[in-house]
């Protein structure tokens, strides 16, 4: 009787359906998968860094007047490619050639009164040498009794006069010498004004930020336009935490949020040495009795590794970059 419902009890765990014994595996399947995804996100982890804190960085050159005037000609459109060199704006120079030339003639004047004032000196001095040898021999003669106290007193009063008068010939020659100076750097200045009327294209780039007209009357230091190079990079704002083994050379994974399906390739250039905060322009103030600890953030700067000429990369697009720390 015993083995009868042995026998039975086998059978019955034998024929059981089979969307009972599936009930008993998927429980044990999604286990493993989860331990699975759970072991990989813990490993990836470890030798993957990422943040969503990041951008795209380029140099932007701003483009302001060094003289101020009307825009006489404007030879560039927004968003348009130019070369070092290039022309790009032109300020009326009307009144900057006026300057010149006034400058150039008031310097002619002191050129010419410099020879007169050069021949005055050497009239002055040949006149000092008469009186100095009168005075010297009429000195002479009085001491022999040959000569009268008059003639001896005008004499000295001769070269009194000389003297002084040589004085007055150099002293005005160091002034006009030291004019001529003066108006020397004058006309470099009226000519580096003049050639400021110019504005040629600092580097390789794009016109960005156009605000200027044809037409339009622009001051020195006025933001007219910007011109952003090719050359990009990444900031990337990781957490302190994650800093222990990164450092330059480690190769990045660079996602665009404008190219989501494209991963480009980077490298760690440096990494800033204080965080963000810290290099702020009001850091924050620590020794207050209101202290909470917040994980600061430190800047990394990652270069591209490839040509990315081909895409429409600009400064302030967000990226994800994925650092491979180990």
């Amino acid at each position: 009787m015993k083995d009868k419902k042995a026998e039975d009890i086998v059978e019955i765990e034998d024929t059981r359906p089979e969307y009972l014994k599936k009930r008993v595996l998927v429980p044990s399947i999604t286990g493993i998968i989860f331990l699975l995804c759970g072991l990989f996100y813990a490993v990836h982890t470890v030798y993957y860094k990422s943040t969503d804190d990041a951008f795209i960085e380029g140099h932007v050159i701003t483009v302001a007047p060094r003289v101020s005037g009307p825009v006489l000609h404007l030879n560039i459109e927004d968003n348009q490619d130019v070369k070092k060199g290039d022309l790009l704006l032109e300020i009326d120079p009307n009144d900057y050639q006026a300057k010149l030339k006034e400058t150039k003639a008031k310097l002619d004047e002191a050129k010419a009164a410099l020879v007169s004032a050069d021949n005055q000196v050497t009239k002055s001095l040949s006149d000092l040498d008469f009186a100095k040898n009168d005075y010297e021999r009429y000195s002479k003669m009085r001491e022999k009794g040959i000569s009268s106290k008059q003639d001896y007193e005008a004499s000295l009063n001769k070269l009194t006069v000389a003297e002084a008068n040589n004085n007055s010939a150099k002293a005005k020659f160091n002034e006009i010498q030291s004019s001529i100076k003066r108006l020397e750097a004058e006309v470099e200045q009226d000519e580096l004004n003049l050639s400021y009327t110019k504005i040629y294209a600092a580097a390789d780039g794009k016109i960005t930020n156009r605000s200027v007209e044809q037409g339009n009357y622009v001051q020195v230091a006025q933001p007219m336009f910007a011109i952003v190079p090719e050359k990009m990079w990444i900031v990337a704002n990781f957490k302190e935490t994650q800093l222990a083994n990164m450092k330059p050379g480690q190769p990045v994974k660079i996602k665009i949020d404008t190219y989501g399906g494209k991963k480009f390739k980077g490298k760690v250039d440096s990494i800033q040495r204080s965080t963000g905060a810290r290099a702020s322009l009001f850091p924050p103030e620590n020794a207050v009795g209101s202290y909470v600890k917040i994980v600061q953030r430190v800047p990394v700067k990652i270069v591209f590794t490839e040509d990315i000429s081909k895409y429409n990369i600009v400064p302030g697009m967000s990226v994800v970059p994925e650092v491979k720390v180990k």
